[in-house]
């Protein structure tokens, strides 16, 4: 894969997020509310739904509140009704930005949102005006902070999974499904005795972009405040984290 490795920028998020767990947890909610809705609320038949409540589990995500999220979307419970919204615009330097974000008041959020490109010198474009930037991809990463998992023995093991490639970064191998194959791969991988550090469908940008370094500040503080925003469930970008 050509670019600046996702991990890190990964990395940087999760690190960032750390003090936030009442945030986080109310964008798990609404990650296994969106699945449930819809593909139901048994994850032995819902792979969508499956991945959201392990990320949630991981995050240490009460199982009440688990259970609460699938039983609103199921209709078990009364509640507030989300609709999912994706936005697209270019940060400072032209960096390009994808918001994705499930919220209840579509207009409370779309103010936040073009807001937050405003006073961060970016802008809102019309759909489509990035995506063609990305591609979606299965993502995968598997740690070896310890440098015990041999390149080779993982390359064929993630091949031979189905994987479409697989990149080493500094402490981690990084690797690339279709969204088709990536239940198929991770299942295979974690029968193979290998620790997944993080995983998701996600958007791939074709390019990373580097920013000068006050370009790159103003970008990065456009990302936090998007991140800061509890509608916002994913943000996709082709910023290249400098160190």
């Amino acid at each position: 894969m050509a670019g600046h490795s996702k991990w890190k920028n990964i990395q940087r998020r999760k690190n960032a997020q750390d003090a936030k767990k009442g945030k986080i947890f109310m964008r798990h909610a609404k990650d296994i509310y969106t699945a449930s809705k819809q593909g139901g609320g048994d994850t032995a038949k819902n792979a969508s739904l499956r991945l959201a409540v392990d990320k949630a589990k991981a995050d240490n995500m009460p199982n009440d509140n688990i259970d609460r999220a699938i039983k609103k979307a199921t209709g078990a419970l009364d509640g507030a009704s989300f609709e999912e919204m994706t936005y697209e615009g270019y940060g400072p330097g032209g960096a390009a930005v994808i918001v994705h974000v499930i919220t209840d008041n579509k207009n409370r959020t779309a103010a936040e949102v073009r807001s937050a490109f405003k006073k961060n010198d970016g802008n809102l474009g019309e759909s489509g005006s990035v995506s063609f930037m990305f591609d979606r991809k299965g993502y995968i990463v598997i740690a070896n902070e310890d440098g015990a998992i041999d390149e080779d023995d993982i390359t064929l093991e993630a091949l031979e999974a189905g994987a479409d490639d697989i990149t080493a970064v500094d402490d981690a191998y990084e690797i690339y499904t279709t969204p088709e194959a990536f239940h198929s791969v991770v299942k295979h991988l974690v029968e193979s005795g290998l620790t997944i550090a993080d995983s998701e469908v996600t958007l791939i940008p074709h390019n990373y972009s580097k920013l000068p370094e006050d370009e790159e500040t103003k970008m990065l503080n456009l990302i936090e405040t998007l991140e800061e925003n509890e509608d916002v469930q994913d943000i996709h970008h082709n910023l290249e984290v400098t160190d």
